[in-house]
């Protein structure tokens, strides 16, 4: 599933090529997870310009110039393909044509990828948000009592950040996975607020470096630990897996345990 620097990059290369664009029509291929009807999509976006395309946590969000917002949500397998005047891809889940031919089409062979209008905000800060500062970690882990790699999937708490990056935060703030959030002590918080940062950092830049223009797929060739090809850690220690709430958790005995 695409996370959080794999949709940063997709939002700057799709700004590259639609931004200021008037959108002609939006058509819905495959309404299974749609709960907007293709009415109302069009009533809000049909004739409008596109203004901004920013990521939200784990959802990609058009805006345009009468502050309508057209979210949209890979899931799992979901991808996005620029095509000229006709869409030509298999298994379309949405198309947005602009008026000078250019076209979008959202993809998923397994019809889950969906698409909403004006989504809500869901409350919780994204993970490079100024909003998701020190304080506001230390506050929120002192509260729970859950595994900290259940936490940094809980949306609810931080958005963006999924199952791979998670182990690798985890590994390069020396945390496991196991750990109960409020037994961690602070200098260790400390220590993940900032590799939070890092690592989605990093990774955005690697993402970028290898394909420049990228809009859909995922380039995991640089992963600490998270990685079924990968025996060793950066470090030379071997990385074990194990479940974590019905996730395969990729980790080194170098992450201390707190409980």
């Amino acid at each position: 599933m695409p996370e959080l620097p794999d949709l940063q990059a997709f939002s700057k290369n799709l700004s590259k090529k639609l931004l200021h664009k008037k959108l002609k029509t939006i058509t819905v291929e495959n309404a299974k997870k749609i709960t907007t009807s293709q009415a109302a999509l069009r009533k809000a976006l049909d004739g409008e310009k596109l203004e901004s395309i920013d990521r939200v946590g784990k959802t990609l969000q058009f805006r345009f110039a009468n502050d309508h917002v057209l979210g949209m949500h890979l899931m799992l397998h979901g991808k996005l393909y620029f095509f000229k005047d006709k869409n030509e891809e298999k298994y379309p889940i949405v198309t947005l044509l602009f008026e000078d031919g250019t076209g979008l089409v959202l993809t998923d062979f397994q019809g889950a990828a969906h698409i909403m209008l004006d989504p809500e905000d869901k409350g919780s800060p994204d993970a490079m948000d100024k909003a998701f500062s020190l304080k506001y970690l230390e506050d929120l882990l002192s509260k729970k009592r859950v595994t900290i790699k259940q936490f940094l999937l809980d949306q609810h708490n931080v958005q963006g950040i999924g199952n791979a990056y998670a182990d690798d935060i985890l590994w390069e703030a020396r945390i496991s996975p196991f750990s109960v959030c409020n037994k961690i002590p602070a200098a260790a918080v400390k220590k993940l607020h900032k590799a939070i940062h890092d690592v989605l950092t990093r990774a955005e830049k690697n993402i970028l470096k290898s394909d420049p223009d990228i809009i859909n797929g995922e380039i995991r060739d640089f992963m600490l630990v998270h990685s079924k090809k990968l025996k060793e850690s950066p470090t030379g220690k071997p990385i074990e897996t194990s479940a974590v709430g019905g996730r395969t958790t990729y980790y080194t005995e170098e992450q201390e345990l707190f409980k």
